[in-house]
């Protein structure tokens, strides 16, 4: 007699992955994004639906854009790193053609959309590096292959941004692209000198800036400096004390009211902070620090030393980017114009994190699915 069918279908049990924990805190700080710039863009011309349904389309891009690369073969993508690199070049170098905005040029315009270069750049020479560093793995101890031609490559693309100029931008890209060589494992007696003289360089450059050494100057003491060049910090620091634990409700903040400037972008995080308090500011603190610790987790289970060191580069790429953006606007660093991940406005950097994301699921899905079983096969066609 044949048993009936037990009536408990097994279920695979669920698993918690660092690329779901990644995802989850990623909408968790897109939707507290939206809030806050519904409110931070609400005196701009245009009123806050219009920035509202420009991040929104946007966002839409952005997913559509990660969905793309999440479906890709990232080895068969290896071939293109090169053309995508000089994709990158060209578009850095036609930048330093238009009319400046700001005192910078960073914006090409495409049908009306104003992109900036630099946020697919950064990509561009993860990509590229992670490419070079996994080809010539086994002489990477070289001074030649293992230092020169990397630190010029990475000097090239900082080179370009800094004549923008966008030091914050240069700054990112040169910690990027050394953490990347330092992990895989080029030598340090070659790294440490040049990471000094490279720090040197940075600051003889900020020395010999008027608007750069005034933001330095005012970082050291934003209250004499609260009129000027401290303006921004020391607005943001009232609206931090203004907002307290529980802060004054969203659209109750008064800084966005033509008291602090960029607002709704590069300053995003205090209007979070005085409407929605320091409870929020933590949770997104803890988020960000969470997306590190699990990119962290997710990286040790890289196949070869491209994936790990492109899915490393994806995740300094937020994380260190929202550590320069939260600690500008808390007075910790000096001034410097930096989206915060997710939330700020701003379309080019959301479609650039959305690539990042993408890539993230992408080594998820691919570093877990299991090898065929060639020898149980073939055994089980023996024995029938």
């Amino acid at each position: 007699m044949v048993s009936p069918p037990s009536a408990a279908v097994s279920r695979r049990p669920l698993t918690i992955t660092p690329a779901s924990v990644i995802i989850v805190c990623v909408v968790a700080l897109v939707s507290i994004g939206l809030a806050v710039l519904f409110s931070a863009s609400s005196p701009i011309k245009g009123g806050p639906y219009a920035y509202l349904y420009k991040q929104i389309i946007f966002l839409a891009l952005a997913i559509g854009a990660g969905w793309l690369v999440t479906i890709a073969d990232l080895e068969q993508l290896r071939k293109f790193a090169w053309i995508a690199s000089g994709v990158a070049l060209v578009g850095l170098v036609a930048v330093l053609f238009t009319v400046p905005i700001n005192g910078s040029r960073r914006w090409l315009g495409l049908g009306g959309v104003r992109m900036q270069v630099s946020e697919f750049a950064k990509l561009a020479l993860v990509f590229s590096l992670a490419h070079y560093l996994a080809l010539n793995q086994s002489r990477l101890h070289e001074f030649k292959r293992g230092f020169v031609l990397p630190s010029a490559w990475i000097g090239l693309f900082c080179l370009l941004v800094l004549v923008e100029p966008d030091f914050g931008a240069a700054f990112l890209l040169g910690s990027i692209g050394i953490l990347l060589l330092f992990l895989a494992g080029a030598r340090l007696r070659f790294l440490l000198p040049s990471i000094g003289a490279a720090l040197l360089g940075f600051v003889v450059l900020v020395m010999h800036n008027p608007v750069r050494l005034g933001r330095v100057l005012s970082f050291l003491d934003p209250e004499a400096n609260r009129q000027g060049t401290g303006y921004q910090p020391w607005q943001a620091l009232l609206a931090f004390a203004a907002g307290g634990v529980d802060g004054v409700g969203l659209g109750n903040g008064r800084q966005q009211n033509a008291f602090l400037p960029e607002a709704h972008t590069d300053y995003i995080f205090a209007i979070l902070g005085e409407e929605l308090g320091l409870i929020f500011t933590l949770l997104v603190v803890g988020l960000f620090t969470t997306i590190f610790v699990a990119g962290l987790m997710h990286v040790r289970r890289a196949p070869n030393l491209f994936q790990f060191l492109l899915v490393t580069g994806c995740v300094l790429l937020i994380c260190l980017q929202a550590i320069i953006n939260l600690g500008v606007v808390t007075s910790l660093l000096p001034s410097k114009g930096m989206a915060l991940p997710f939330i700020s406005a701003g379309g080019s950097n959301l479609l650039l994190m959305g690539l990042l994301v993408g890539i993230i699921i992408n080594t998820q899905r691919t570093w877990e699915r299991p090898k065929p079983l060639v020898r149980k096969r073939a055994l089980t066609e023996v024995v029938a």
